[in-house]
């Protein structure tokens, strides 16, 4: 259950105007380590994932192919917990289920559904919640920086699984870091699953993926199996255009209208996302129920547009709709910056503002006002 936007604005200072709604740029959440770990789940969007109710192209017959085998993978991850000197051993109550692969990497492009098939795997683990952690790349850095490399991997090694979705190729320092992680997590017993984003100047969503992966991940390459899933942004398939941009009076008067709504101008809230660390950016959502931006326009320094792609992925996460005035979505990102080494993220952030711009047509507020 989300915190009430009122309590959050005792905890993180000004973050609504008096008989208004709450603004983003009035809080400064802080986050205990603790938290990190205890909510290395999968965000809300994916609460009710499953195997059974993934979609697969039938055009693409890869998809099916990976849920049978993820399906399979899942079956190798039951076991109950013993504990010997503090440190936990895995064993299987009665039967020993098959070994199986050391962990598994899909390799597709954006919005072929590899978070729902990461997040239906960690579902269907048979172990213990606290016992399975699923996270980002990013907020897998961020528990490091936080707990320090040594207490990440105690904190971890006592997993049966760790899914890291959106693993980042294009950060050698910290794919050195994470890959080091994962490796002591590895020989630790741990399972682990991953997708990742294609490496600079790759061209073809998820194309050369697998290779780039198996070659930064190092030593761990051999543990890994790829599966490869093709097909098109589901986000897509067959849905309507993003709607067009509403004036800045309509979302005014709309955040008016909605409960648990925040407003903000754009460019100020640019502003403070460089103020706020980007693990931060989660907590600065709790509490809204649907985001309103005015005068959105072209995010020119990649800084900036990095920020903003960490942002649309909590939104996303959190399944919180966003209504804005300004710029179109699609067009916020340069020419430049869509063939550069980003350019994965940039259209992942593209696709999933658009939706959030689609579902952001249901709220009360903007029907009133469209």
């Amino acid at each position: 259950m989300s915190t009430p936007v009122s309590a959050l604005a005792q905890t993180a200072g000004s973050a609504s105007v008096a008989g208004g709604p709450a603004t983003l740029c009035g809080r400064t959440p802080q986050v205990p380590a603790d938290r990190l770990v205890a909510e290395m789940v999968p965000p809300p969007r994916f609460d009710t994932v499953r195997f059974d109710n993934y979609l697969p192209d039938p055009d693409q017959p890869s998809q099916t192919d990976a849920v049978k085998t993820l399906s399979g993978f899942a079956a190798t991850l039951g076991g109950a917990t013993a504990v010997n000197g503090g440190k936990k051993r895995w064993f299987r109550r009665e039967s020993q289920a098959p070994a199986g692969p050391g962990g598994v990497y899909l390799d597709g492009g954006y919005g072929v559904g590899k978070t729902h098939l990461l997040a239906s795997l960690w579902h269907a683990a048979p172990a213990p919640r606290e016992l399975k952690a699923f996270g980002t790349f990013v907020e897998l850095t961020n528990l490091v920086g936080a707990l320090g490399f040594q207490q990440a991997v105690r904190a971890l090694s006592g997993h049966r699984l760790v899914c890291i979705d959106e693993f980042e190729l294009d950060d050698p320092g910290d794919t050195v870091l994470v890959s080091s992680l994962l490796g002591k997590l590895s020989d630790a017993g741990v399972k682990l699953a991953a997708t990742s984003n294609t490496l600079p100047g790759k061209l073809g969503e998820g194309r050369f993926a697998a290779s780039d992966f198996m070659r930064e991940i190092q030593g761990l390459s051999s543990r890994f199996l790829p599966l490869r899933i093709d097909g098109q942004d589901y986000r897509h398939r067959g849905l309507p255009e993003a709607p067009a941009p509403y004036s800045d009076r309509q979302v005014t008067e709309a955040a008016d209208r909605t409960p648990g709504a925040s407003l903000d101008d754009f460019g100020p809230l640019l502003d403070h996302l460089a103020r706020v660390h980007p693990s931060r950016y989660g907590a600065l959502c709790d509490g809204v129920d649907a985001v309103f931006l005015r005068a959105v326009r072209p995010v020119t320094d990649q800084a900036t547009a990095l920020r903003l792609v960490v942002l649309a992925d909590r939104l996303y996460d959190r399944e919180v709709p966003v209504m804005a005035s300004g710029t179109p979505f699609d067009q916020i990102f340069s020419e430049e910056m869509l063939a550069g080494g980003y350019r994965k993220k940039y259209f992942r952030a593209i696709s999933r503002l658009t939706a959030l711009a689609r579902d952001a047509k249901q709220l009360p507020g903007a029907g009133a006002t469209a």
